[in-house]
């Protein structure tokens, strides 16, 4: 990486998924968007792993597939035009290594259509549990323009509610950086 560039939140939460995801494990992702995240969790769980991606544009669901394809990986993956709220119908409890969010809007979509409190927080809720004992689930909130500012304030106020017995909370604010900069969140599960 160039060292005049800054870190973005997507580089610190990708540094954290390959520090524990393995081949062979099952991953989410729950807001697939242009498909960077199911590329990336696609390679780290290689050809024996699986990848779930969850969006309910479908301009996501084709843009992720066609990206899956031209990296010949499609085939570890399963993008669904859904909300991120339906995951647990789509996973045991209990199995999945890894799941990652990206709050927000699509990027270059439309930004009339954002993900919401009340489904982002269900969608936590039910990927709480289908983690594995030493799951981790990886957040960014991304807010700002006309959006965003909502959901950023509830998740924000509900996350330390989570039971500090079963997952640890961090969270990594920019503090240094204007314009409404991305939180990259990571939970563990387990103490």
């Amino acid at each position: 990486m160039d060292p005049r560039k800054h870190f973005s939140a997507l580089q610190i939460i990708h540094r954290v998924l390959e520090e524990h995801v393995r081949p062979g494990d099952l991953c989410i992702d729950a807001t697939a968007g242009r498909g960077k995240d199911t590329l990336f969790l696609a390679g780290l769980v290689g050809e024996t792993g699986h990848v779930t991606a969850f969006d309910i544009q479908a301009a996501a669901v084709e843009s992720t597939r066609a990206l899956l394809e031209q990296n010949g990986v499609a085939d570890r993956c399963t993008v669904l035009h859904a909300s991120h709220s339906e995951m647990a119908q789509h996973a045991v409890p209990g199995t999945v290594s890894a799941i990652t969010f990206n709050f927000g809007w699509l990027p270059g979509g439309d930004h009339n259509i954002f993900t919401r409190p009340d489904t982002s927080i269900r969608a936590i809720t039910q990927g709480l549990d289908l983690l594995r004992g030493d799951g981790i689930m990886t957040l960014i909130l991304y807010y700002g323009r006309e959006t965003g500012f909502e959901e950023r304030d509830a998740l924000l106020a509900w996350l330390p509610t989570l039971d500090s017995d079963r997952y640890t909370v961090v969270e990594m604010p920019f503090v240094n950086r204007q314009n409404c900069p991305p939180i990259p969140i990571v939970i563990f599960k387990g103490r």
